[in-house]
């Protein structure tokens, strides 16, 4: 068995012992133990279960080494009993012929080839493949669930405007020793009350009609979740869930963790405003569950009542709370030093042992353990274990498995991994190069040649995956590359590798002046001045002003439907200005279509005109139903007068799933504007979606406008 499964397993054994323990614990101890202790003490296991660490001389440890000193002796008795071959018989090779399987001589038995064995054998080699893939996938999956659960709520909530409930937030936040702002909506979708946001805190609602004193304990308990940072707590538990899925005792702590984490906040409540608020606090309670049935929290949120099941015993708990007498404040600090004396004396797999051949595995050195094919060739033996990575990573590479293609990659030799990283490069598959850099040597060769071919080719994308892996000394040399080249874009990823952006804009905007005023002088030496974004050519308002490069790699247009006069700059191969030169109306026509319209809308674009009188806040319109095909271009271009807030989405029916969302805030001085483009390319599927604007917070009028959907391939 893989040596680092074998680790695992042996965390998973001793965090088994300690969740036993504790759960023995409680039965005794659950009321006489303070409730954050009993939340708190949990993180304890948590450690036991993430952390491969533990002292050399431990319970696992000498279990583990008794268990393979036993294997070790079986392993050289099972082979003194066969028979040897004789010295002047070649061992037969498998699969050379019939008269390998049905030889005279005795050897060629233990020598023949067992289909059955080798498929075990390798089953048993990367069978922590599919203790990987299991927890990767249920990862992965919560933390989707928690993602559409969010956009769930922030969909359907509304900032409370009223001054009064946000001072009282305030003053609340100052009381529970919270600094951070905290945002106050409201949603009726919600039955209880809840946090989210591990940055950014909010705290939701379900509504506005709530007594004084309710919404007070309210805030504390949220703020309470806040200040301990239970949302971390949560999610770390949630993470040693997913990688320890076979153990069913791990689940079990999981859900312990979860009614120890309400227990204690409501202890801790408790004790910020005074054990007298108990029948109060419990009544806040009483009235937050009376709607938990409308709908169900996701996990990973914070809510103030999280199951009805728990509720007779957390107001049997907060009724009878009281401060803990020194004797058991005693006997919780002996309880952890016992716990956490347990955990180091229950121990891992030792680390030592898992690394080294002959500490991990006693017979490694034997000379009767080792296999005759071994003994006979060992370079053979490690040739056919990069054979085996070099196949495991092209099936990653094929079946698009980034996790079992960087777990290969990572085993190759040098020279391997420079050719999977040019094949990447050429492929565009900036997925895979940001999984084979991850585990590459840092400045190896391999990135180091591949660096300057990306340079070359100027592709930031791919430069920046390499960056992330490259030395200060390496960043360094590259960015006064950069900036002797004036390559603004490298320049760009560089300083925020090197973690300089302020340096980077400092230089930015002094590029930009430099670059717009060498360019207004430009102007003016071929009679063009400039007023803001107002162009005038001898002494006359330009409508329409066009500067194209040379290679029309970049171009300059400005239109201004108040002027009389359209021009265009006429430049020579060194990207001189030469000349200024009236355009002529089939020019103007080519440059903006027969309809007038942008030249870069394709003529095969679907136009979906929006005009709309009002959208009350929260409401979703549909536009209609539209299928999409890879490489389709979707563009908003959509204004409203009034409004805060507005989010432009597609829908295929899916629970908690848009696609292609743009959500856009009024700026100040401007109109309420959602711009955006996208294409459609995977992992979304195409197929048949629906379109909708929505009013995120409040009402929007006279929404006008266009969405465009431009067909793959659409000149």
């Amino acid at each position: 068995m893989n040596q680092i499964l074998k680790l695992f397993l042996s965390m998973s054994f001793s965090g088994s012992l300690l969740i036993l323990f504790l759960l023995l614990g409680k039965r005794f101890l659950k009321d006489k133990i303070n409730r954050q202790w009993q939340y708190y003490i949990w993180a304890v296991v948590v450690l036991r279960l993430l952390l491969p660490f533990g002292p050399e001389a431990s319970l696992l440890g000498r279990t583990y080494q008794a268990v393979d000193r036993a294997v070790a002796r079986t392993v050289p008795l099972r082979q003194q009993s066969l028979p040897d071959a004789p010295e002047s018989v070649p061992a037969p090779a498998a699969g050379r012929g019939t008269d390998n399987v049905h030889g005279d001589s005795p050897a060629g038995d233990s020598a023949a080839f067992h289909p059955f064995q080798d498929i075990g054998t390798l089953l048993m080699d990367h069978i922590w493949l599919v203790w990987l893939m299991a927890a990767l996938g249920l990862m992965i999956r919560k933390a989707t669930i928690y993602q559409g659960f969010i956009r769930y709520i922030k969909a359907g909530s509304v900032p409370v405007s009223d001054m009064e409930m946000l001072d009282r937030l305030s003053m609340a936040a100052e009381q529970a020793s919270v600094k951070r702002p905290i945002d106050l909506w409201v949603n009726p979708l919600v039955s209880s009350p809840l946090l989210i946001g591990f940055f950014r805190p909010c705290i939701v609602l379900p509504g506005t009609d709530v007594s004084e004193k309710n919404f007070q304990y309210i805030l504390m308990h949220e703020l309470t979740h806040y200040r301990r940072r239970d949302m971390f707590y949560k999610w770390l538990v949630q993470f040693t869930v997913c990688l320890h899925w076979f153990n069913p005792l791990v689940h079990l702590m999981g859900r312990e963790i979860t009614r120890a984490c309400e227990f204690s906040c409501d202890e801790a409540v408790l004790a910020r405003m005074g054990y007298e608020n108990a029948q109060d606090y419990g009544q806040t309670l009483l009235d937050a569950m009376a709607a938990v049935w409308r709908y169900r929290e996701n996990p990973g949120a914070v809510t103030l009542s999280e199951n009805k099941r728990l509720l007779k015993e957390r107001l049997s708990a907060i009724v009878n709370f009281r401060e803990k007498s020194k004797a058991m404040r005693f006997l919780t600090g002996a309880l952890t030093l016992l716990v956490i004396s347990g955990a180091a004396f229950i121990g891992v797999y030792p680390v030592v042992q898992a690394g080294s051949p002959a500490g991990g595995n006693p017979a490694a050195y034997d000379s009767q353990a080792v296999s005759p094919r071994a003994e006979k060739g060992g370079q053979g033996d490690m040739d056919g274990v990069g054979i085996q990575y070099s196949q495991m990573a092209e099936k990653g590479y094929e079946a698009y498995s980034l996790p079992l293609f960087q777990l290969a990659f990572c085993r190759l030799d040098e020279a391997e991994q420079g050719e999977w990283l040019d094949r990447i490069y050429a492929d565009g598959e900036i997925a895979f190069m940001g999984a084979a850099v991850a585990v590459a040597e840092e400045d190896c060769a391999a990135i180091r040649n591949l660096a300057e071919r990306i340079y070359e080719d100027g592709e930031i994308a791919f430069f920046s995956m390499l960056a992330t892996h490259m030395s200060e000394e390496t960043l360094l040399a590259w960015l006064d590359r950069a900036l002797e080249d004036g390559n603004i874009s490298f320049q760009s990823v560089l300083f925020d590798a090197l973690d300089r952006d302020e340096e980077y804009d400092e230089l930015k905007e002094a590029q930009e002046e430099a670059w717009d005023e060498a360019q207004a002088a430009e102007y003016r030496a071929a009679g063009i001045t400039m007023d803001g974004k107002d162009y005038y050519y001898r002494e006359q308002l330009v409508d329409i002003f066009l500067d194209m490069r040379p290679g029309k790699a970049f171009y300059t247009l400005s239109m201004n439907p108040e002027g009389t006069v359209n021009i265009r700059i006429l430049r020579n191969d060194e990207n001189e200005i030469t000349g200024v030169a009236y355009m002529t109306e089939a020019e103007v026509t080519e440059l903006l279509g027969e309809s007038g319209e942008d030249p870069d809308d394709e003529a095969d674009a679907e136009t979906i005109p929006v005009d709309l009188e009002t959208i009350t806040a929260g409401e979703s319109v549909c536009l209609g139903e539209y299928t999409l095909a890879f490489g389709d271009r979707i563009r908003y271009d959509i204004l409203a007068e009034t409004g805060t807030g507005m989010t432009v989405f597609f829908d295929r029916g899916e629970k908690n799933t848009v696609y292609w969302a743009a959500h856009n805030l009024r700026q100040e001085d401007e109109p309420l504007k959602c711009t955006a483009e996208f294409t459609v390319e995977p992992p979304i599927k195409p197929g048949t979606f629906k379109l909708y604007i929505q009013a995120t917070y409040d009402t929007l009028e006279k929404v006008k406008g266009s969405i465009s959907i431009v067909p793959a391939g659409a000149s």
